[in-house]
C-alpha cells in the first residue's frame, strides 16, 4: 500500500530534523543522528505519535513493546507507555541482573552480543520490537530470535530510520517480518 500525504509529510518533517554527520564514526559513513528529534517537544512529540497510532490499531496492537539497545529504549518506552502496555529492554551483553539469554551476530569487524531477561515475555505475547535506525540489520535480528526463542510473537519490527542500502532492512523483511520505518534514507 503506497503511503499517504500525510504520511510523507511526518516522514519529509522527520528528516528535517535528522542530522547528518559525515566522516562519523569513521571516514566515509555518513551517520544519521537521531538526537535533534529528541531535543524539540514538538518534533519528538510528531515522532512518537507517528509509531503510537500506528500500533494503537487492533491488527498491530502489540501486547508488549521490545526496545534495542540503546536508542531503541527511548521511542519504545515512550510508545508501550502511550499504549499502555509493558516495555521490554533488550541489552548489549553484561547490563542486564537476572537470569538471561544471548544472541550473537556479526558486525563490520568482529561481533557483539545482546540480551534479554527468560522472564520478559510470555509464550504467545505479541511483540513490537522497535529501534532507531535499521543499518545492517544484525542487531534488529538478533532480537528477533532471542524474543521468539522465549516463544513470543514478534508481530512487526519497527525503527526511525532506515539505511536500505546497507541491507538492514532487506534482511529483516527476508526473515519473514514486517518492518515499519518512517524515514528513508536511500541513496542519500
Amino acid at each position: 500500500m503506497p503511503p499517504t500525504t500525510s504520511a510523507l509529510n511526518v516522514s519529509r518533517f522527520l528528516r528535517e530534523h535528522i542530522r547528518t554527520v559525515p566522516d562519523w564514526p569513521s571516514t566515509g559513513v555518513q551517520f544519521r543522528d537521531i538526537t535533534p528529534l529528541l531535543q524539540d517537544p514538538q518534533v519528538f512529540r510528531v515522532l512518537a505519535d507517528a509509531f503510537v497510532h500506528r500500533y494503537m490499531a487492533p491488527g498491530l496492537r502489540p501486547d508488549v513493546v521490545a526496545g534495542l539497545d540503546a536508542r531503541g529504549f527511548i521511542i519504545g518506552a515512550v510508545v508501550a507507555y502511550a499504549l499502555n502496555v509493558g516495555f521490554v529492554p533488550i541489552r548489549k551483553k553484561g547490563k542486564l541482573p537476572f537470569t538471561t539469554v544471548e544472541e550473537t551476530y556479526e558486525l563490520e569487524y568482529g561481533n557483539a552480543s545482546v540480551e534479554i531477561h527468560t522472564d520478559a515475555v510470555t509464550r504467545g505475547q505479541r511483540v513490537l520490537l522497535i529501534d532507531d535506525l535499521v543499518a545492517t540489520g544484525g542487531t534488529m535480528l538478533a532480537g528477533i530470535k532471542l524474543l521468539e526463542r522465549l516463544g513470543a510473537e514478534v508481530t512487526e519490527c519497527a525503527a526511525i530510520v532506515d539505511l536500505p542500502e546497507l541491507g538492514g532492512s532487506g534482511k529483516v523483511r527476508a526473515s519473514g517480518h514486517s518492518l515499519f520505518t518512517l524515514v528513508d534514507f536511500e541513496g542519500h
